[in-house]
C-alpha cells in the first residue's frame, strides 16, 4: 500500500479520455472534426506554423504599405540613398581608399566579426547585406494602420528571409571557409557533407542528435543520489539524500516545466542546482513529470496542479509533518506553482514559507517574441494539431523556438558543421534540450487561451475550483529571477509579478537566457547578477528604474538565493527526515532510486 498517496491523487483523473473521447452530442461537432482534421493534415507540411496566420500577417501589411504613399516615398528615398552610398563606396574601395562604412551590425550579431571580413570583397559583401537588412526593417516597421502584432510577424519572417541569404552561409562568400578549405584541399567540405548526412539520417528515423550519447541520464546527467517517494499518473517525487548532519527545517519542493524533462536543475554534478541546495543543508524534493501520450489527451491544466503540486506537497507532508515548505517553479513550473499557491490562499492553506520563480511568467501581455507565434489562428491550427493525435509533440514546435534565434541555433551550426566541417561539441545543456516531452491537448489549449491569449491570471480571472484565484492574495514572500536573454519569458514580462502581488518579492536579474542563466552555478566564469529587494508596501517601479538602482554583483545568484532560503527558514536545523525505506506507488510497485522511471521515457515525438 502506498501510505504517501493522497485519495485525490490515488484515484485517476476525471477527465482521462476513453476510446469514445471524440463521442459528443453537439450537433456541429461533425463540421468541427472536418476543420481540425484540414487544419492537422497542413500542420504536418508546414511544422505547426499557420499559413493563416502568415497570410493574414502579410495581407495587413501589404494592403496599408500599397495606401500608404508617404511610406513608399519614404522608401524609394531611402533605396536611392543606399545605392548612392553603394556606388560611393565602390569608388573608394576601387581606387584602394578607405571606404566608409554603409552599415552597422546589431547589437548581439557576432557573424561578421572576424578579421577576414573586414577584406575586400568580403567587406562589400556584408555590408550590402546589413544594408538591405535595415531597409527591410525600414519596410515592415512604421507601416500606418498595420496592426501591431502583424507588423512583427511580417518584420520577423522578412529576417529569417535575409538571415538565409547571408554571405556567411555560403562557402564562396565566407573568407573562413575559403581558408579552411584551401588549407585542408577542401576535405572540410566533404566532412561536412558527411556531418549534414549524418543528421539528415537522424531526424528522419527520430534518432537523437550526434554525441548526445555522451550523456546519459542517471550516468552524467541526473545523478545527485535519491529516491522517488511517491508517484502518481503524472508525476514522480524525488526526494533527495542529505550530506549534511542538519538540515534547514524547512524543506524544498522544485517543480520544473513539463515541456522538458526535470533535470535541467539536476545537469552534470558541478552545475546542479539540486546538489548545490543539498551541499547546503536543504532537504530537497523535486517533481519529474510523466511524459504522456494520447491517453492523456483530456488531461487539463488543473490536472496539473492537483496531481502535481499538491499531490507533492501533500507527499512532503507525510515525509516532514508539520513542516512548511520552500516551493520553487521552473518556467511553466512557476506559473503552475503560482496558480496553485493563489488557489492555496483562497483555502487558507498556509504550508508554504516562501515561492520563488526561476523565468516564469504570470502576466502574458509582453512575452517577448514568443507572441509572435500564438495568436488566434495560430492556437487553433496548435490545437487541431493535438485533436488530432492527443498531444503536441515537442518538435511539432521546436523549429519555432529555433528561429528565435536562428543566427545562433540554426545558421551558425550550418557553418560551423557543414562549412568548416567541425562538429559543434554535445554538452550537457544541449543534450537536455534534445529530451524534451509530449504535452497533452487540454492542457496545452487551456494554457494557450486562457494564460497566453487572455491573460487570466494576471486578470483575476483564473478560477480553481469554481472560484477565481488572485496573485495578491499570496503572503509567502517571493524570490524571482529574470534572465537578461531570455526569448521565452523576457525579464520585464517576469518582472511584472511585482505589479501583481502584494508581498516581499526579491527580483534577480541575471545574465545569460531561459536556460543558461538559471543553471549558473558557483565559478562560472563571466556570471554577474543585478538584485533588488521591494517590501510589501513599497511603491513600485518600471523594470528599468530598477534596473539602475539594483545592486550589481559578480558570481552566481545561487549563493544570494542559499541566503534568502536560510533568512526565510527557522533558525534551528533540525535532522534530515528519512527517506522512506521501501516506498510504493499506489498499485504496490516498488518505486525507483532516482533519477526515477518517467525522465527515462522515450516515447516518438513523430505522430
Amino acid at each position: 500500500m502506498d501510505t504517501l498517496a493522497s485519495p485525490a491523487a490515488q484515484s485517476p483523473p476525471a477527465t482521462r479520455s476513453t476510446a469514445t473521447a471524440h463521442v459528443t452530442t453537439d450537433p456541429s461537432a461533425p463540421y468541427r472534426a472536418l476543420d481540425h482534421a484540414k487544419e492537422a493534415m497542413i500542420a504536418r507540411l508546414t511544422g505547426g506554423l499557420s499559413p493563416a496566420a502568415l497570410g493574414a500577417a502579410f495581407s495587413d501589411w501589404l494592403i496599408h504599405l500599397l495606401a500608404a504613399p508617404g511610406k513608399q516615398l519614404e522608401l524609394a528615398t531611402l533605396a536611392a540613398r543606399n545605392a548612392a552610398h553603394v556606388a560611393g563606396y565602390a569608388t573608394s574601395v576601387a581606387r584602394g581608399e578607405y571606404a566608409v562604412p554603409l552599415a552597422e551590425r546589431s547589437p548581439g550579431d557576432h557573424r561578421f566579426t572576424a578579421d577576414a571580413w573586414q577584406t575586400e570583397p568580403f567587406r562589400l559583401w556584408q555590408q550590402l547585406f546589413l544594408q538591405t537588412e535595415h531597409w527591410w526593417s525600414a519596410a515592415t516597421h512604421g507601416v500606418p494602420g498595420t496592426t501591431r502584432h502583424h507588423e512583427d510577424v511580417v518584420a520577423f519572417v522578412a529576417r529569417q528571409w535575409l538571415d538565409v541569404f547571408a554571405p556567411g552561409n555560403f562557402a564562396p562568400t565566407n573568407p573562413d571557409v575559403l581558408q579552411r578549405t584551401a588549407a585542408t584541399f577542401g576535405m572540410n567540405l566533404m566532412q561536412g557533407l558527411a556531418n549534414a548526412t549524418d543528421d539528415a539520417r537522424r531526424v528522419a528515423t527520430a534518432q537523437p542528435p550526434a554525441g548526445i550519447e555522451q550523456f546519459e541520464v542517471g550516468r552524467d546527467l541526473a545523478v545527485t543520489p535519491g529516491k522517488v517517494v511517491y508517484r502518481n499518473h503524472l508525476i514522480e517525487l524525488i526526494q533527495y539524500r542529505p550530506t549534511t548532519a542538519n538540515v534547514c527545517a524547512e524543506p524544498v519542493l522544485i517543480v520544473p516545466a513539463w515541456i522538458m524533462k526535470y533535470y535541467i536543475i539536476d545537469l552534470s554534478p558541478h552545475n546542479s542546482l539540486v546538489r548545490y541546495l543539498v551541499e547546503h543543508g536543504h532537504t530537497v524534493f523535486c517533481i519529474s513529470w510523466r511524459n504522456v501520450d494520447a491517453d492523456d489527451r483530456d488531461l487539463s491544466l488543473d490536472d496539473y496542479r492537483r496531481m502535481g503540486v499538491m499531490a507533492a506537497l501533500d507527499a512532503i507532508g507525510k515525509i516532514a509533518p508539520d513542516r512548511r515548505i520552500h516551493a520553487a517553479g521552473y518556467c511553466l513550473g512557476g506559473t503552475l506553482l503560482t496558480i496553485a499557491a493563489a488557489a492555496m490562499a483562497n483555502a487558507h492553506d498556509t504550508r508554504l514559507a516562501s515561492l520563488t520563480l526561476f523565468a516564469a511568467q504570470t502576466d502574458f501581455t509582453e512575452p517577448g517574441e514568443l507572441q509572435l507565434f500564438i495568436d488566434d489562428s495560430e492556437v487553433y491550427f496548435l490545437e487541431s494539431m493535438m485533436w488530432s493525435q492527443g498531444y503536441l509533440a515537442a518538435n511539432q514546435m521546436a523549429g519555432a523556438f529555433q528561429l528565435l534565434q536562428s543566427n545562433d541555433l540554426i545558421w551558425s551550426r550550418v557553418v560551423h558543421d557543414y562549412l568548416l566541417g567541425e562538429r559543434t561539441p554535445m554538452i550537457d545543456l544541449m543534450a537536455w534540450n534534445a529530451d524534451a516531452t509530449r504535452m497533452p491537448y487540454r492542457m496545452h489549449t487551456e494554457y494557450l487561451r486562457r494564460l497566453f491569449l487572455d491573460n487570466d491570471l494576471a486578470c483575476g480571472r483564473y478560477e480553481v475550483d469554481g472560484h477565481p484565484v488572485s496573485i495578491r492574495n499570496i503572503r509567502a514572500p517571493m524570490f524571482v529571477v529574470g534572465t537578461e536573454r531570455d526569448h521565452v519569458a523576457p525579464w520585464r514580462s517576469v518582472y511584472k509579478i511585482h505589479s501583481l502581488a502584494d508581498t516581499d518579492v526579491t527580483f534577480v536579474l541575471t545574465g545569460g537566457g531561459h536556460n543558461a542563466g538559471i543553471v549558473s552555478e558557483p565559478g562560472h566564469p563571466h556570471r554577474r547578477f543585478r538584485i533588488g529587494h521591494t517590501a510589501a508596501d513599497d511603491p513600485r517601479v518600471a523594470p528599468d528604474e530598477w534596473a539602475a538602482a539594483a545592486s550589481s554583483r559578480e558570481g552566481s545568484w545561487w549563493p544570494a538565493w542559499n541566503d534568502w532560503l536560510n533568512a526565510h527558514s527557522d533558525p534551528q536545523r533540525v535532522a534530515p527526515p528519512a527517506i522512506p525505506a521501501d516506498p510504493r506507488d499506489a498499485h504496490g510497485a516498488p518505486l525507483p532510486d532516482a533519477p526515477g522511471s518517467y525522465v527515462l521515457q522515450r516515447v516518438e515525438d513523430r505522430p
